[in-house]
């Protein structure tokens, strides 16, 4: 499964509190579809899937550029 941080959304356009309010958005989704580990603030990494749902469209990340964030 493909994951987002915020950095990962600010290196494609999105603005930092922007960013930040899609990661906390797909967190609380995560929580209700009975993953409760996501209820964490420390935890910043999300499954894109779900940040592509609240968005309504595809994000392209490359793998390495995933990689090399981590």
């Amino acid at each position: 499964m493909q994951t987002i941080c915020k950095q990962d959304l600010i290196e494609l356009g999105y603005k930092e509190h922007t960013a930040r309010n899609l990661i906390c958005q797909a967190k609380k989704i995560m929580v209700q579809k009975g993953y409760p580990f996501y209820n964490n603030k420390r935890l910043g990494r999300v499954p894109t899937h779900v940040v592509e749902s609240i968005l309504g469209v595809n994000l392209h990340i490359e793998e390495s550029d995933v990689i090399e964030n981590e």
